[in-house]
């Protein structure tokens, strides 16, 4: 009497359970996410809903392998409907960013053309499907004629290096894009450690490191040892982990913070010309702006930006950015944070620092983070605050 090995699904193991547990953790932000588009029309809301959905959907296809689901159902038509998007991922991960950094940003019918490509390979398995359907045999078996001699053998290694390539190029323009932008703000805001939104560089570090994970994987998979699907799952583990954090950051950080700023001014920097004004005039301004600095202290305000003092000069915004820029020869983030760093320092020659810890001196001179003060102190000064500190003391 033959025996007969039976397979149960679904298998909860240690292969399966945390990676069933994230994925489904991930579509419910997904859902909030998406929730939230409807609700404020946020665009940035429903481009990470689709990058969490689409990131957490790949996951599903192990996570019902690890489950037993292939051994248990040997004639499932699952891999036909399991349809890789990851051509999608480039472009929402730059849309994303762009919808960030871009004050009103909406798509445009010319975006489309960014997604055509995994359009056109949702379209090709629909198609495979249909045909291999048409065939006789196919209830009995779990792939086709057309998904082993084709998709498997031909389609499949050739979408894995043209994904591959285009994530390449997308994470480079997004990367720039994103690294123009922290350069930009710089001309606008005095504290930018919140408005450079730390976030959106952990969000690309992170899909830029399950993109280097993953070729690594393959590399070694295809080239050097055929690895085994327990090996192979540890890709799976980070990029569900992976999710989760960018679920639960992406939810709850504000990313709508410049929504009300306008960057539409050019900063040039000439040493002959500033908006057709003399040297004359430039140096005036100068003065202007050196005797309010020093005398009403704006830079006190942790929130100040170049719109703000604009204002509270008379000045027009583009006057003042160049006359920042090429009187001082600074951008405005620095010309600000010059006179706080000075007002620090002040403050501990005094010895406030017998009374006050030197984060309380910092926020006291208009810092409004630990990060922002220890990185700007060291910048302008060559040493850290305590480095400083302990000069002073020896000096005394």
């Amino acid at each position: 009497m033959s025996s007969i090995l039976l397979f149960e699904f679904p298998s909860f193991n240690l292969y399966s359970t945390p990676l069933l547990l994230l994925v489904l953790q991930a579509f419910i932000f997904a859902f909030l996410l998406l929730h939230r588009y409807f609700k404020n029309k946020y665009i940035p809301a429903l481009i990470l809903a689709l990058l969490i959905f689409i990131t957490g959907y790949h996951r599903t296809t192990y996570t019902i392998g690890f489950m037993d689901w292939y051994d248990t159902y040997r004639n499932t038509k699952i891999n036909y409907w399991l349809i890789a998007l990851t051509l999608a991922i480039g472009p929402l991960l730059f849309f994303y960013v762009k919808s960030i950094t871009t004050i009103n940003f909406k798509f445009v019918k010319k975006d489309i053309l960014h997604f055509v490509p995994v359009l056109i390979f949702m379209i090709y398995k629909i198609i495979i499907f249909i045909y291999d359907a048409s065939l006789p045999g196919f209830n009995e078996t779990q792939n086709g004629y057309l998904k082993l001699n084709l998709d498997e053998k031909y389609v499949q290694p050739l979408v894995g290096i043209i994904e591959n390539l285009q994530m390449l190029l997308y994470l480079a323009f997004t990367f720039q894009l994103y690294y123009h932008y922290k350069s930009k703000i710089r001309q606008f805001f005095s504290n930018t450690y919140k408005l450079e939104l730390n976030w959106i560089r952990n969000f690309l570090f992170i899909y830029a490191f399950l993109f280097l994970y993953s070729v690594f994987q393959n590399v070694i998979g295809n080239l050097i040892i055929d690895l085994h699907w327990t090996q192979r799952w540890w890709y799976q583990f980070f990029s569900a982990v992976a999710i989760i954090y960018i679920g639960i950051k992406g939810y709850f950080t504000n990313t709508n913070t410049l929504s009300n700023i306008n960057f539409d001014i050019n900063v040039r920097k000439s040493t002959k010309i500033v908006l057709e004004k003399t040297d004359k005039e430039l140096n005036e301004r100068k003065l202007i702006i050196e005797n309010f600095m020093n005398n009403e202290k704006p830079y006190l305000d942790p929130d100040l930006n170049l719109t703000q003092l604009s204002r509270m000069l008379n000045i027009q915004v583009q006057e003042l950015s160049e006359t920042i820029n090429n009187g001082f020869q600074k951008n405005f983030n620095d010309f600000i944070n010059s006179y706080r760093v000075q007002a620090v320092q002040n403050m501990l020659n005094e010895g406030k620092q017998k009374k006050m810890s030197l984060l309380g001196i910092a926020y006291e001179c208009g810092f409004n983070s630990k990060a922002t003060f220890n990185r700007v102190f060291r910048k302008l000064t060559s040493l850290s605050p305590s480095q400083y500190l302990q000069v002073q003391d020896s000096a005394r």
